[in-house]
């Protein structure tokens, strides 16, 4: 017995006398130095952006920005408060969102529910379908002519409908479906509900982190998304907010001579200012809207869901 427990004292010191030789502390350290990087190189882009946002036209067309603002001014804010297209463009991005979403989610959830089910027949014959289309697609111009013959040009229906189902998420999600504990269902039609309401009640009350990840993805995805637009809408009054940035960065929008006149400069000097602040105003709300969603891809949502 005593021999025993000396070496169950010896197995169980191991890990911890493993976390103090040197090959350790160095490999802790090499991580953390090349995350460090990885994070600093990441956030360069956007502090950059930032900075030029709230920099001089004149300092930006120097390349005189990089890290902090140079010549510091908010005329380039002001002007673009005061235009209306921009906010136009803005409150059609927020409406696609939110409806593309809100749709994308109800299809890919039922669907990867009832998928999910192994003695669903014809659940093959559903799968392959829906993995065909993610390899293989019409084409550009029989979608512009699907789209149109369908009377959907120049509506809210054609940047919303299109996306509203990708296939990767809903296989994401049909793999948690299938993991989640059969014995939750069974009980639940002990007690006399329908599919329908063990869905509602149970499945998706349980699985919060899937949903918030989807959500998110969806989200952004409806969010930066502007090449349907472009196909698809020709009145400026539906273009989003990201197709109003890229008609700014090609110089195809009006915006630009705009805000020159607004503040008092040069076109070519105004634009790269005005780029920035736009290109802020759009990443403001997922920036915000992040860290709120990111505490469930970390939840341990079945834990303690079945318990003996």
């Amino acid at each position: 017995m005593t021999l025993a427990s000396s070496e169950s004292r010896a197995g169980r010191g191991k890990p911890v006398g493993a976390r103090d030789t040197r090959a350790y502390r160095a490999f802790t350290a090499f991580n953390t130095v090349a995350l460090v990087v990885v994070s600093l190189l990441m956030l360069y882009p956007f502090v950059t952006i930032l900075a030029q946002s709230f920099s001089s036209p004149g300092a930006i067309k120097a390349g005189m920005v990089s890290f902090w603002p140079v010549g510091f001014n908010l005329d380039t804010y002001r002007a673009m408060a005061q235009d209306t297209l921009f906010w136009t463009s803005y409150r059609n991005t927020v409406v696609y969102t939110l409806v593309g979403t809100t749709i994308a989610m109800v299809l890919t959830t039922t669907f990867a529910y009832v998928i999910s089910k192994q003695h669903l027949r014809g659940r093959g014959v559903l799968i392959g379908v829906a993995v065909f289309t993610m390899f293989f697609n019409g084409g550009l111009v029989p979608n512009y002519v699907l789209i149109s013959s369908l009377g959907m040009k120049n509506t809210m229906w054609a940047v919303v409908l299109p996306g509203a189902l990708s296939v990767f998420n809903l296989l994401v999600m049909k793999s948690f479906f299938e993991n989640l504990p059969g014995e939750l269902e069974e009980a639940a039609q002990i007690d006399g509900l329908g599919w329908f309401g063990i869905f509602r009640r149970i499945v998706l009350p349980l699985s919060k982190a899937v949903l918030a990840t989807m959500v998110l993805f969806y989200a952004v995805a409806y969010w930066n998304d502007w090449f349907g637009a472009f196909l698809y809408l020709d009145q400026n009054g539906l273009f989003p907010v990201t197709l109003f940035l890229r008609n700014l960065i090609a110089g195809a929008s009006t915006t630009a001579s705009e805000g020159a006149a607004a503040v008092g400069s040069t076109t070519q000097a105004v634009s790269a200012n005005i780029q920035s602040v736009t290109m802020i105003l759009i990443l403001v709300p997922i920036v915000c809207i992040y860290p709120f969603v990111q505490r469930y891809f970390v939840s341990g949502v079945m834990l303690g869901s079945v318990k003996g």
